[in-house]
């Protein structure tokens, strides 16, 4: 049976895939992140970080500026007010999830 209130529906295809959960987690706990960290961190090549950070960019959930420091370039990304409010209702979604497995008994199956 269906319930239609399940709270998996809420989940935000953008910001649930993993990598991409992983990017606005670590700008979330830093006020700017480098490109460099968010790569080795994630263990991702520049090419896949990069796609993941247009997918977000493109939402308007993070801000990507260019840039140097010292003689080498640079990117830094930051999250919008809109990436830290669709993180908060994931993770609220993530938590009514957690909460249904974790009072479901095996008698309710």
């Amino acid at each position: 049976m269906t319930d239609p209130t399940h709270p998996v529906l809420g989940l935000d295809d953008v910001v649930h895939q993993r990598v991409r959960l992983g990017i606005l987690t670590i700008a979330h706990e830093a006020r700017r992140v480098e490109f460099g960290y968010l790569r080795t961190h994630l263990d991702l090549t520049a090419g896949n970080l990069s796609k993941h950070l247009s997918v977000l960019e493109t939402a308007g959930l993070i801000e990507v500026e260019k840039g140097y420091e010292g003689r080498r370039g640079r990117t830094w990304i930051t999250l919008t007010a809109a990436g830290t409010a669709a993180l908060a209702e994931e993770i609220a979604r993530l938590k009514l999830l957690i909460a249904r497995v974790e009072t479901t008994t095996p008698e309710d199956r």
